[in-house]
């Protein structure tokens, strides 16, 4: 079957080059080959110090089995973003405090990104240098589903006093939410490096919008599930409740995606890469050993190189990295200090971009993440702190479940436009797709906002998916550009100049996720209890977005 052939990287891929400079991260059939003939072939089979001057071409099957975890990422969210406050808010957690369940998670997120990031450049796992950071996460994404889902139900079985119940219950929910969310963050960071490591140039732009496309279609089954009324089908009595159906579609779909993405695309192990010999780390000596740049930790020894290396596309910047600290000593010389710095000297157009992502982010997760309590309160005016059997509370909960609808939409649009931003590039580029996304998704919350109508908001609930497939496909596009130009700049100046490690980009980017749940976390409860109206977040969602088309117009670089 052409989806599940075997993948083209363990077959030998020969690459002819006119000099023996031009393909430095291979292994030379023989020194004859390196004075005397014209044409020289490199033999780029796993196990060489680069795997091949460029990954092999990746079929499309094997690019949609390593997207599907964000199908599955994705629909795990929607419940997430969906349920997370109306469960806290029925479990008996004050109005003022359900913003601070979101601090804890990107606190650390914030502070351990960057760890995880470059900690995976370096892993010499003999099953590759993704994958297992990967498995871990998802795994402590499924504990943190089920005590999300399940903590009520179990504490109410266990614990018979309601004043400690009610305690208990809060406890177990929001650790089940912080444990779920920070998993869910941390993992996006190498996935995303996974993709870069083992794709080439043109398959990291295909990889990214297929993974935007499932990451659409997810969060559009998630929230469908979640708008579905499961407690009175046979499948809700069967397992308990609807929380228990939702936990059953959700942890269901999370395992199998996870799995078929860990084996979709091998991996080639760092300790694979150290084991070619002295020769070649020797060639690779001389490409990182001269300075140090932003993502850089430490000086290589000074070596003298076999072979020289004025002119090489390697397979990733993380490569570099990785091959530049071999041995044990040299990976301990890596950090928190040192990569914090690194991550502090970034370029100015990296720091923008970040910034930019930071804005988009924090306007995003201002709407999304409080969406169904608006629909619930403002828009069918329930009220979730009443008895679970009366008609403000069955009002509040109709309102969930249609904004679970509204979200699903969301998700559709995310989408369709995924494929739409690949028509538009050629005309807008990626900065005006960049502007274009922050802007619509200013004016529709603005909308949504001013004119809380059921029919008007579902609607407009289309331009969030805009932002969504922006916010996942753009700035890493960004980073894919902008590490093309270094390292073709890199190849113009004789490949002299150390690489900065794609984990390290990665993680520097998705850390702004982090620090923009922090700030909503943190203001968002002040402000609601300000205000008294939940309606001053999607006000504050379009707010920000505004401003952070104003930032994007002035600050992101243009990229041809």
């Amino acid at each position: 079957m052409t989806l599940l052939s075997e993948d083209q990287s363990a077959r030998p891929q020969p690459c002819r080059v006119p000099e023996p400079a031009k393909c430095a991260g291979s292994s030379y059939r023989d020194s004859k080959n390196l004075s005397g003939s014209k044409d020289y072939f490199v033999d780029s089979a796993e196990g060489s110090v680069f795997g091949a001057a460029e990954p092999p071409k990746r079929s499309l099957g094997r690019l949609i089995l390593h997207g599907l975890v964000m199908f599955g990422r994705e629909f795990c969210y929607a419940v997430e973003g969906a349920f997370v406050t109306p469960v806290l808010l029925s479990v008996g957690l004050p109005r003022s405090m359900y913003s601070l369940v979101w601090l804890i998670s990107p606190i650390l997120g914030f502070l351990l990104q960057p760890v995880i990031g470059s900690a995976s450049d370096h892993c010499r796992s003999p099953w590759g240098r993704r994958r297992p950071y990967i498995l871990t996460l998802g795994l402590l994404m499924l504990v943190g589903l089920t005590l999300f889902l399940n903590g009520d139900l179990v504490i109410s079985a266990l614990i018979a006093d309601r004043s400690a119940r009610q305690t208990w219950a809060i406890a177990v929910v929001m650790l089940g939410v912080v444990l779920f969310d920070f998993a869910a963050d941390f993992i996006d960071g190498p996935i995303k490096a996974y993709l870069f490591d083992v794709c080439s140039y043109q398959d990291k732009e295909r990889g990214l919008h297929y993974h935007a496309l499932l990451t659409g279609l997810g969060g559009a089954f998630g929230y469908l599930v979640g708008a579905m009324d499961w407690g009175h089908t046979v499948l809700g009595q069967l397992l308990g409740s609807e929380y228990q159906v939702i936990y059953f579609f959700s942890a269901l779909t999370w395992s199998v995606f996870l799995t078929v993405h860990l084996f979709s695309i091998p991996e080639q192990p760092l300790d694979k890469v150290a084991a070619r010999g002295p020769s070649a780390l020797s060639a690779l000596r001389q490409l990182v050993s001269q300075r140090n740049s932003y993502g850089t930790l430490g000086k290589e020894a000074k070596d003298p190189p076999l072979l020289p290396v004025p002119d090489i596309r390697t397979r990733s910047f993380s490569a570099l990295g990785e091959a530049k600290q071999p041995n044990k000593e040299a990976r301990e010389r890596m950090t928190l200090k040192s990569l914090l710095k690194a991550i502090i000297s970034m370029p100015n157009h990296y720091r923008f971009l970040c910034i930019s992502h930071l804005l988009g982010w924090t306007a995003f997760l201002c709407n999304m993440l409080f969406f169904t309590d608006f629909m619930g309160q403002i828009v069918y005016k329930g009220n979730p702190y009443a008895e679970h059997n009366s008609t403000a509370y069955v009002t509040y909960e109709r309102g969930v479940e249609i904004g679970c609808w509204g979200l699903c939409i969301n998700a559709v649009s995310s989408a369709l436009f995924s494929y739409v931003q690949r028509s538009l590039l050629p005309y807008l580029g990626l900065k005006g797709l960049y502007f274009m996304g922050y802007f619509v998704f200013g004016l529709g919350t603005g909308l949504i906002g001013l004119f809380p109508n059921v029919i008007a908001t579902l609607v407009l609930c289309s331009v969030f998916g805009v932002m969504s497939s922006t916010l996942y496909t753009i700035p890493f596009n960004l980073i894919a550009e902008y590490q093309r130009e270094e390292e073709e700049e890199m190849n113009r100046r004789g490949g002299g100049e150390a690489a900065r490690g794609t984990g390290v980009d990665c993680a520097a980017l998705t850390c702004m996720v982090q620090l923009a749940q922090i700030l909503v976390g943190a203001g968002l409860g002040t402000l609601v209890n300000a205000v008294g109206s939940v309606v001053v977040v999607v006000l504050s969602a379009s707010t920000v977005s505004l401003l952070g088309c104003v930032f994007i117009a002035l600050f992101i670089r243009y990229v041809e």
